[in-house]
């Protein structure tokens, strides 16, 4: 068997006879721009590969590894006059490999530490493979973060500052994995026309296939797919050959073409044994999805329990590993990738079972299942295992476990759906702070372009200070091309200015979507509409004034869980007041709150009065013939919690129902169920902050009183 062994490559310049420490060495998917002290860089290779040795200063060189002594690549610099920066970068070299190390280990961990990093580097100057490389790492930190918009520009950036095959590659990938699959389509063409490795034509005909794949164009994937593994067998790219025959497999297995797509399978079970441990247990997951898919179900319960077998040894070695070392956020990271994890795979095992209607084992995994996702927090998992338990129970006529085991599952799921929307809080979070974090980068390289243009300026103009023509004419130009840079640079501040702007604006309408009832907006425009239908300019422009304070105190609220109970009666004293502009005939109100509370001490959920305010004008006192009054008074309950009534005399609950109709009745249910299930879930969060009784004022069912109790 042609075993993988590690070897030493030095790359040596016959100009200078010195050692070049920066080149790219590759041998498949094997990449490294590191070398020792002295000079030496090592790759894990197999005899036969294709070794790649590039760099921008020389032709990219190819040579097939034949022998596992080490190799001296020679070559020739095409640019000379790099020699110097060459000679005294071994610091700036050091500082530079640092900052881009500290980057990449930061990057699946903390973004801010990471892209921190990058702008340090991107301040610094650099040569123009280190300053594309720069925004090639940029790019990977938004790959690996799901931004694959930004990622592509980054990847783009680095395209035009130096063309790597590499760059461009993943450039491709990033372009599929954002769905664009037209753009992703015509970059991996275009890869076809470079220069590229044995490796790198795998990769491309594989991507390509990908997109195809993707865009339902299965029997162009297939050809792909077929000249990728042509071109990996013929070379002993193992790597991938196992991964190109299950994707085949899957595209005979779509056409109906079993027997073909199951000798693939055979031969990609054959090659997996080359592989090491996790592309191994990679490929043969691939396989048993593959017999689930084709409904061979005892072939994919035998391999699923074989990874099985392997990942729990596989766990107990880093258990025993950990015992001597302290766990890192990789070991986390490892332990819950893709479906190779033990709940999963038992869940796959015991859905197996159930397909082939052998309830009694698919019970005993599906019960594995469960305890393994517990313990490992894996919700998700957890809820399938359930549900599916629960419905083997049915089959087998159990009821009783049956039911008790669908309870389980609605508990399950309730804890996912809570878990959830914390994820989806913190991912709007993470999107606004990497938003923030590439802005910020824009700014500080249009800076360090104009700081440049400036230094480059002062250099010439200081270099022909003696010649007195010649300085005229350079300080014209200069001070053109300085005028041009200006005022592209406000341009382009102008143009980021405006996308933030707007960026912002759509934040800002979803917050009042959010926070206020759409009906109140298009009423409130309304009676603007009325003031001046009927000429009262100063009404409408008060009025419009009033309603814009009000929007915007909401907005810069709107992101917060609490705010002081200070801005909470600010703004309600602007929303009643502005309802009671428009129904002055109708009501009259009193906001009286207790002098002896200190107000700063409490905060409350933005907005969470304005609901019930609303339903007493709208429900209660707009529908009552003579005038109505409506009060809102704040009084200290206890030494930690105060009282907040709402209290109108209007209609009743029960009269404006009946008054409803069935549309109305409708969205006020919804509208009240959302209020309850905002505090519920802040209750639950915050520990029964917040408490709300409603009454009928009078016996007759006319008034409506509400009691909100807030705690310190």
């Amino acid at each position: 068997m042609n075993k993988p062994f590690e070897l030493e490559v030095k790359v040596f310049d016959e100009n200078n006879r010195r050692y070049i420490e920066d080149a790219q060495i590759s041998v498949n998917s094997f990449i490294t721009y590191k070398s020792d002290s002295r000079g030496i860089y090592t790759v894990k290779a197999r005899l036969h590969d294709e070794l790649v040795v590039r760099h921008p200063d020389f032709k990219t060189v190819y040579h097939i590894i034949n022998s596992q002594q080490s190799i001296q690549v020679r070559i020739k610099k095409i640019d000379k006059k790099k020699e110097s920066f060459f000679k005294n970068s071994s610091k700036k070299e050091a500082n530079y490999l640092q900052f881009i190390d500290s980057a990449k280990f930061y990057s699946e961990k903390n973004i801010d530490k990471s892209l921190s990093f990058i702008e340090e580097l991107l301040k610094s100057e650099q040569s123009k493979s280190r300053h594309a490389n720069t925004y090639k790492v940029l790019a990977d930190i938004y790959v690996h973060w799901k931004q694959y918009d930004i990622a592509i520009t980054n990847f783009k950036t680095s395209l035009r500052i130096y063309e790597k095959v590499e760059t461009r590659l993943q450039l491709a990938k990033a372009q599929y994995l954002a769905k664009a699959y037209d753009d992703s389509e015509q970059t991996y063409i275009e890869l076809k026309t470079n220069e590229l490795s044995n490796y790198e034509r795998v990769q491309v005909f594989h991507g390509l296939a990908d997109v195809y794949y993707a865009k339902n164009e299965f029997d162009k994937a297939k050809s792909n797919y077929e000249k990728g593994l042509e071109i990996a067998e013929k070379h002993g790219i193992r790597e991938e050959i196992p991964d190109l025959n299950t994707e085949i497999a899957n595209i005979y297995a779509r056409e109906g073409n079993l027997s073909m797509a199951n000798s693939r399978i055979s031969k990609t079970l054959e090659q997996v044994s080359e592989l090491d441990a996790e592309p191994s247990l990679k490929i043969q997951q691939e396989v048993a999805d593959f017999y689930n898919k084709t409904e061979q179900y005892d072939n994919e319960i035998q391999l699923r329990k074989e990874i099985l077998e392997n990942v729990d040894k596989s766990s107990r070695n880093n258990s025993k590993r950990k015992k001597q070392y302290i766990s890192t956020d990789e070991d986390k990271i490892d332990e819950s990738k893709d479906s190779l994890t033990s709940q999963k795979l038992n869940y796959k095992i015991g859905n197996a079972y159930v397909l082939k209607e052998n309830y009694d084992e698919a019970i005993n995994y599906l019960k594995k299942s469960i305890i393994e996702a517990n313990r490992k927090e894996d919700f998700e998992v957890k809820k399938h295992a359930t549900r599916k338990l629960s419905e083997v129970y049915d089959a087998v006529g159990s009821k009783m476990k049956a039911l008790k085991t669908y309870k389980d599952f609605v508990e399950v799921v309730d804890a996912l759906y809570i878990k959830k929307e914390q994820e989806i809080y913190q991912s709007q979070r993470l999107s606004k702070k990497i938003a923030e974090n590439q802005s910020r980068i824009a700014i500080l390289i249009k800076e360090k372009e104009l700081t440049e243009s400036r230094l480059s300026l002062a250099y010439k103009e200081n270099e022909l200070s003696n010649e007195k023509d010649i300085l005229q004419q350079v300080i014209i130009y200069s001070l053109l091309l300085g005028l041009v840079l200006m005022s592209l640079l406000s341009y382009y501040s102008y143009r980021a200015n405006q996308k933030q702007k707007l960026a912002n604006n759509l934040l800002a309408l979803k917050s009042m979507r959010s926070q206020m009832n759409p009906h109140f907006i298009f009423n409130a425009l309304n009676s603007v509409n009325s003031f001046i239908a009927v000429n009262d300019e100063r009404n409408a422009n008060r009025y419009l004034s009033e309603f814009s304070v009000l929007m915007r105190s909401v907005l810069e609220n709107s992101d917060e869980d609490f705010i002081p109970f200070t801005k909470e009666i600010e703004l309600l004293e602007l929303y009643v007041k502005l309802e009671h502009n428009r129904f002055q005939d109708k009501f009259d109100y009193t906001i009286d709150v207790d002098s002896s509370i200190n107000l700063e001490e409490y905060k409350i959920p933005p907005m969470l009065l304005q609901p019930y305010i609303e339903n007493a004008i709208w429900h209660g006192l707009r529908y009552k013939k003579d005038k109505g009054v409506l009060k809102i008074a704040v009084k200290q309950e206890e030494n930690d919690a105060i009282n907040i009534t709402i209290e109108d005399n209007g209609i009743g609950r029960k009269k404006s129902m009946e008054m409803k109709t069935k549309n109305q009745l409708k969205q006020k249910s919804k509208g009240m169920s959302t209020i309850k299930n905002r505090i519920a879930i802040l209750n639950d969060m915050y520990q029964d902050k917040v408490a709300v009784l409603i009454s009928d004022c009078l016996p007759d069912g006319s008034g409506t009183k509400v009691e909100l109790t807030l705690k310190k």
